[in-house]
């Protein structure tokens, strides 16, 4: 796998952690890229970026705390202030738009919007990104009626339309857009035609603008149908939640980014496995085929020897196919049987090595029942064994693999074995991560994995997972 591709395969399991743990500050492995190299520089920012959030989002929930304390102990009575009394609710409100934003690897932008009218009130609103000079709406919350889906393009004519919505990064408020006054008449004619909708009815507005590392990526368009509604108060909590909006859209961009990525390395790893396994086995038999009518009148047990191959060559070529198949629609790893689905890997290693391997299916209990198993570990048990099989077939020089699948009441235990060269665990060779993989897909399950081998003694894979009530089906 190229450096490129770990990249942006590491990009998409960070913003994973982040969404499964938002209150964790996530370690990025900086060692794994060259010293100076723009992967470093990036993923040295962006940890940064990460520890700022962290500790801004600490100090917000010591704050949460000291407003649940006072609640709790019955401090917040008539002589407390109504105006403390708003802003820890605002401060509250802030704190749960942050935990929702960061939570989110998809772009949600019209909860945004609703969060966003927790704290500010408004008639009109509309959540903006940029693209190529044009304003396009993401998110629209109108009293009038929309058509639904309704996408709204402002075009933007040259730079000093885009400095006006920049503003230094500050929000922009119009006591009345409808008034002729500098910045009424800049917007009057920005939202016409079809951005009309925005206006209709409305006479304050105020804009902030969604920038990232001093870039514009959009903006917050915030409408009222009272004049001069909106106060600089308002406008320092529509900043904080733009913010919070525009990390979120960046985020969100490169986790589909990184999903593309990592889409485009499975479909072509698929093509190479397809290229290196399939059309070796096909190619072998096609040979054979062609050769065995004269070799069968020559040397008929000989001619019988390549019959098997043949047939063996064929066989494997069909599993790999099958196991291909099940990549390209992943739904059939958690529709079959586990034991059907190593069995097709076993019979695709054999086809490729022709290396025997043996499969025993074991126990009783009810995790033995399709469907009874969580998805996620019979994924991750369906990883691992291939991930092992994969490395006999490139390393082991095995001559026989034993796959060894145990029920318990609430336990599954995968034993993979096989009598090849072995090796040390603890000097495994560098630039090989099948097994940092297979421990990382055990972990990420709470299932136990184990690697025992030695040189010249062969190689034991055991994954043993305990059902517990939290990943019950």
């Amino acid at each position: 796998m190229t450096q490129t591709s770990d990249y942006y395969l590491l990009l998409s399991d960070l913003f994973r952690e982040i969404a499964d743990m938002p209150e964790m500050l996530p370690q990025i492995p900086l060692d794994k890229w060259p010293n100076g190299s723009p992967e470093e520089a990036l993923f040295i920012e962006l940890q940064k970026a990460l520890t700022a959030l962290h500790v801004w989002g600490q100090t917000l929930q010591e704050k949460e705390r000291t407003i649940q304390k006072i609640v709790q102990s019955g401090a917040e009575r008539e002589n407390i202030f109504d105006g403390e009394s708003v802003r820890s609710r605002e401060q509250a409100i802030l704190l749960e738009i942050s935990r929702t934003l960061a939570s989110a690897l998809e772009l949600k932008p019209g909860l945004i919007l609703d969060q966003m009218r927790l704290i500010i009130e408004y008639t009109h609103a509309a959540l903006f990104g940029l693209e190529d000079s044009v304003l396009v709406t993401q998110a629209v919350r109108s009293p009038q009626p929309l058509e639904t889906g309704l996408i709204i393009h402002i075009p933007l004519d040259g730079s000093e339309a885009l400095a006006g919505l920049f503003n230094g990064l500050q929000p922009i408020r119009i006591a009345d857009v409808l008034q002729v006054e500098p910045r009424a008449l800049f917007f009057q004619p920005t939202l016409s035609d079809q951005a009309a909708v925005l206006l209709k009815g409305v006479r304050s507005w105020m804009w902030v603008p969604l920038a990232v590392k001093g870039q514009l990526i959009g903006g917050l368009g915030i409408g009222h149908t009272e004049r001069d509604f909106f106060s600089a108060h308002h406008a320092d909590l529509a900043l904080t939640v733009a913010n919070q909006a525009a990390i979120a859209m960046v985020n969100a961009e490169l986790y589909e980014h990184a999903q593309t990525v990592a889409a485009l390395q499975e479909r072509q790893q698929l093509a190479q496995n397809l290229h290196d396994a399939v059309n070796q086995s096909l190619f072998s038999a096609a040979l054979i085929a062609e050769v065995l009518p004269r070799l069968w009148e020559r040397d008929p047990d000989e001619a019988q020897k390549s019959l098997q191959d043949l047939r063996r060559l064929t066989r494997g070529a069909m599993a790999e196919m099958r196991a291909m198949l099940v990549e390209l629609r992943p739904s059939a790893l958690t529709d079959a049987e586990l034991g059907d689905l190593l069995r097709l890997l076993g019979h695709a290693l054999t086809g490729r090595t022709n290396i025997p391997v043996k499969l025993a299916i074991t126990g009783q209990g009810t995790l033995q029942a399709q469907g009874k198993m969580p998805t996620e570990v019979q994924i991750a048990l369906y990883r691992v064994c291939q991930e092992g099989l994969n490395n006999v077939a490139k390393h082991s020089q095995a001559g026989e693999v034993a796959i060894e699948l145990k029920y318990e009441a609430n336990t599954v235990e995968l034993r993979l074995h096989d009598d090849g060269c072995g090796f040390d665990p603890g000097q495994a060779p560098t630039g090989h991560y099948g097994l940092a993989m297979m421990l990382e897909r055990a972990e990420s399950v709470g299932a136990d994995l184990s690697v025992v081998s030695k040189p010249g003694r062969g190689t034991e894979i055991k994954m043993r997972w305990v059902e517990t009530p939290s990943l019950k089906n």
